[in-house]
Parts: C-alpha cells; structure tokens; sequence
C-alpha cells in the first residue's frame, strides 16, 4: 500500500534521536510520504535539513501560532520571506490557538491580554494564508479552541488548498469544512476516540489524508507516536467506512497527490 502522513514533527525529540529507525518504521510499513511541519525558524531550518537527507521527508514551513504571538510582525515577515524562497511543498503548522494558559506560579491572562494575543494570532495568519495563496500551496492548519475564527478567516479569503489538522470542533464545523471542499486528516486517535470515528464515518472518503502529529497523539497513553502508525489509521477508517484497506489507502493517496502535485 501506498501510505502517508500529512502532519508530522520529525524535527522533534525523541524522533530525531532516532530518526534513521523511524525513517525505516515508515518504509517498512508502506509509507511513502512524510510532510515534516515546522513550527518556528529553527525547526523549519532542521525540516529541511531532514527533507534533503531523506527521500521519504517532505518539508512544510510554518510558524505556530503561540510563537507568532511572541515575536515581532519585522521577525514573523523575515521568516515569510525564507519561507517563499526555500519552496516548501505546505505551510503549516499554522492557524489560530486559543488554550492560553499562563506559567506555574504566575497569575492567569486578563481578558485583555487575551484579546492582545488573539489579535496579534489573527494579524500573523493573515500574513501566512496571503503567501500560501500567493505560492498556490496547501496551508495545514491548527485550530484548537479557535475553530470557527479559522475557518471564518479561511472563508473570507476564498483559500481552497486546506488541510485541518486533527480537527476537534463541533458538527456542524465540520459540516463546514466538508462543504468548503477541504480536506480533514485523520489523527491515530481515530483507533479510540468517537468524535474522530463519527467524522470520518460522515466525511467523503475523498476528503480525507491520514496523519499522525508525531511525536505526539499515540495510539497508547505514553507512547511516542511515528510516523508507521497510519497504517493503523487506514485500518480503521477501512473499517469505519465498511472498505478493505487497500482501496482507502489508493484513494487517500490520490487525494494527496490531487492537493499536492
């Protein structure tokens, strides 16, 4: 089978440490595609490093959104301007997160300072959506807590190339977001979690990617998750949809191939 995964961390501990075995994990399981997504400069930096060493690593630059709301507009726009040089084949991981919490020991953020930090979220993914329009390539997109503002602001801009990265909003968001054409992706979590399970069940097949946000969000409490664990998401999504595996991972990678190529 063919297989993939759209949203990765490869840059991150403790897969960099070992990244010569996950590279082979991924191989040996059918996976032929990994977007590495950057966070900041220095992990885009690594990204790419890691995309000319391993044929199966593609990179995404991106900037989270709580390290855009800590750096200046003249910061964010340099590394906008690497990214549109360097050609990456995605933005991301990019969007709009709204769990602020604020350090041990120090008191919770105002309702102003909220509202600072939002602005400051919006400004930046305003600038971000603008060069991936620009450069005409997938954003894939973070939006925790901030569901519906992202896909206001995506709707506003007209973006069609989109990727929402392990969705967690309401029904009828995702009712949204399969209307606008764009494309869910698919979380390991899908092997437990109902919310996941429901959206893949109502959600054209070809609408969906399969990711594994690695090192993060394993199939078990405590284990680090790689990037060989989408087979285990093709297997249930096969299941889900009442299809053998082999022609979910064929259309998945179409739809890949369909947004990316």
């Amino acid at each position: 089978m063919n297989l993939l995964d759209v949203h990765a961390h490869m840059d991150l501990s403790p897969l960099i440490e070992k990244i010569d075995e996950v590279v082979m994990h991924a191989k040996d399981a059918g996976v032929k595609i990994i977007i590495s997504n950057g966070t900041e400069p220095a992990s885009n930096r690594v990204v790419q490093e890691l995309s000319e060493k391993y044929d199966i690593i593609k990179p995404a630059y991106g900037f989270y959104p709580t390290h855009v709301q800590e750096v200046s507009g003249e910061e964010l726009d340099s590394e906008l301007q690497w990214i549109e040089k360097n050609k990456p084949l995605a933005i991301g991981e990019v969007g709009l997160d709204y769990k602020f919490s604020s350090e041990e020991n120090k008191p919770d953020l105002t309702e102003s300072q909220k509202e600072q930090l939002i602005k400051k979220q919006k400004e930046g993914f305003e600038k971000i959506i603008t060069l991936a329009m620009k450069l005409d390539i997938p954003l894939i997109i973070h939006s925790r807590k901030a569901e519906l503002d992202v896909i206001e602001m995506l709707e506003e801009k007209n973006v069609k190339k989109i990727i929402m990265h392990c969705f967690s909003g309401k029904k009828k968001l995702v009712k949204r977001i399969q209307e606008n054409g764009w494309m869910i992706s698919v979380p390991v979590l899908v092997l437990k979690l109902e919310q996941f399970q429901e959206m893949v069940l109502t959600t054209p097949l070809q609408q969906l990617l399969t990711e594994t946000d690695a090192p993060y969000l394993g199939p078990e409490p405590g284990l680090t998750n790689e990037p060989a664990n989408v087979a285990l998401t093709i297997k249930k999504i096969a299941e889900i949809k009442g299809m053998n595996k082999e022609e979910v991972a064929d259309q998945i990678f179409m739809n890949f191939q369909r947004m990316f190529l």
